[in-house]
């Protein structure tokens, strides 16, 4: 057992669910600071790192979500079939929400071009900006539920995909914002800000399965719903919009990878 292991089992798990997705968030930030040096990147190289976060959070979701839910669910129910019909009906459960979320509240998609600086654009960032910030929210309510059934080895390897893929997003942001002229220490800021919402996500999630601990794999199967819709409603199709399908599948397919040897290497 490693010293971070050990550290983490000596919290409880509301405290180790709200640490774990507030570290997670701190990537945004983290993954920001390269602007004070790096003024733009290749549209390919962008959609790349975008496909490795997505390929990340679809591991995360298998491996650390989905998977241990049905384990979980079989065990409480006696029946594989059943659990297994329990999680898909929790998925999808996650999606609608998410989708329903996508509905009301505006919002631009994941990616958008630099323009030229004006009143539609700068509304246009903000309106990004805020997307990123709903989509942590899902994250963090992984994190913590990953941590809230009490399996300190998942928790961390769902918080290490979770940190490594936030770290782009931090990235996109922040390049944004310095395209419509603002300065790298706000744009830093506003990135960093983006991923506080993991910490309230993560608050929600470990609370919930540490307050009725029957629903672990229901909350794991719906923050696995929420992160493939985000997924597949945002981050893929971005990444292909600048016609670099390939190389942007092929981090996706990396990133999956590396989410399965980090599930395994740290659970």
């Amino acid at each position: 057992m490693t010293t971070i292991e050990s550290y983490f089992l000596s919290l409880s798990l509301l405290e180790a669910g709200i640490l774990a997705s507030l570290i997670a968030g701190l990537a945004t930030g983290i993954g920001a600071l390269p602007i004070f040096v790096v003024r733009s990147v290749s549209a390919r190289l962008n959609d790349v790192l975008l496909g490795i976060a997505a390929g990340l959070m679809l591991g995360a979701s298998a491996f650390s979500l989905i998977l241990p839910a049905i384990a979980v669910g079989t065990v409480r129910t006696g029946s594989e079939t059943l659990a297994t019909l329990d999680v898909a009906a929790s998925i999808l459960a996650g999606g609608a929400l998410l989708w329903l979320v996508h509905r009301v509240l505006p919002h631009e998609h994941f990616v958008k071009g630099r323009e030229g600086v004006d009143g539609v654009r700068a509304k246009g960032l903000w309106l990004f900006t805020a997307a990123i910030t709903v989509h942590n929210f899902p994250e963090g309510l992984a994190i913590g539920v990953g941590f809230g059934g009490g399996d300190v080895g998942n928790g961390l390897a769902l918080t290490t995909a979770i940190f490594l893929q936030n770290l782009p997003e931090g990235f996109a942001v922040a390049l944004a914002m310095l395209g419509l002229g603002y300065r790298r220490q706000t744009a830093v800021l506003v990135a960093l800000l983006t991923g506080l919402a993991e910490t309230v996500g993560g608050f929600v999630g470990a609370g919930a399965v540490t307050l009725s601990a029957a629903l672990l794999p229901y909350a794991l199967a719906f923050a696995a719903g929420t992160m493939l819709f985000v997924i597949s409603h945002e981050i893929i199709p971005e990444t292909h919009r600048n016609g670099h399908e390939t190389p942007a599948t092929f981090g996706v397919l990396f990133g999956f990878v590396l989410m399965m040897v980090l599930d395994v290497a740290i659970a």
